[in-house]
């Protein structure tokens, strides 16, 4: 099941479906001159690696705040998932169905939440979303040995929308970037990197129709010179699990 009902990701974004189809050119291009960018870092030298084998709170805010995960297989100079969840969702609950591929991929994910209902991104007010990822990376680097060749930004729906936004921003960063039904891509200041890139999209998506937003956004991607994969399944606007298990196989093995 997605993150969040479809009566409610209606109300919540309206605005997505309008941005699906805004330009009839597809080209990547900076919207603005945004310094938003994400400054934490992996730390040299790396912290060991303890595995928490249980979803652990991230314990930076009282309300919403997100969830990590250390899996068992988790070894030293381990690949890190940042995972943003879709609208009216929350780190909790999209995180759930990584647990099985981190364990058997030795993955660290990281999943906070939104700081409103859903990614600042969509509404073009970033600061206080990318502000919270900053702290809740800088955790997970003083506390985890983390490769900095292998960190990924992902998400589903608004939050992949925001993976591929961010995820450009901060290619010195996001070696890979993998967004699963996205509606839109917004660069608020200058892409940097060319991270690799993982689409996925269904063909009978009622939410966020393929041809306005995942075929879309793939071609800008491939126009603009990234290195893309795009995934078609059969479905609706959901992340089936052998997308989730493709996609994991190919951040690991993609650096």
């Amino acid at each position: 099941m997605p993150d969040f009902t479809r009566r409610s990701f209606l109300a919540a974004t309206p605005l997505l479906l309008a941005v699906c189809a805004q330009k009839p050119e597809p080209v990547l291009t900076a919207d603005g001159d945004s310094d938003d960018y994400l400054h934490a870092r992996p730390h040299t030298p790396p912290p060991p690696t303890v595995p928490s084998q249980k979803l652990e709170r991230l314990g930076l805010a009282n309300d919403r705040d997100g969830y990590y995960y250390v899996p068992p297989s988790a070894k030293p100079n381990a690949p890190l998932m940042l995972y943003l969840h879709g609208a009216t969702g929350n780190g909790q609950r999209g995180i759930q169905r990584w647990l099985t591929h981190a364990d058997k991929a030795g993955v660290i994910v990281l999943a906070p939440d939104s700081r409103e209902q859903t990614w600042g991104v969509v509404f073009g007010d970033e600061t206080d979303d990318l502000a919270f990822i900053d702290r809740a990376l800088n955790k997970i680097f003083a506390h985890y040995s983390i490769d900095a060749k292998r960190i990924a930004a992902t998400g589903f729906s608004d939050g992949a929308s925001a993976a591929l936004s961010w995820g450009l921003m901060n290619g010195d960063l996001f070696s890979s970037v993998a967004a699963f039904s996205p509606g839109f891509l917004h660069l608020a200041g200058r892409p940097i990197g060319m991270p690799r890139i993982f689409l996925s999209h269904g063909l009978n998506d009622t939410i966020l129709p393929i041809d306005k937003c995942g075929r879309r956004i793939a071609k800008i991607l491939m126009n603009a010179g990234y290195d893309v994969k795009f995934k078609i399944f059969e479905g609706d606007h959901e992340v089936p699990e052998i997308i989730r298990a493709d996609a994991l196989q190919w951040f690991v093995t993609s650096a």
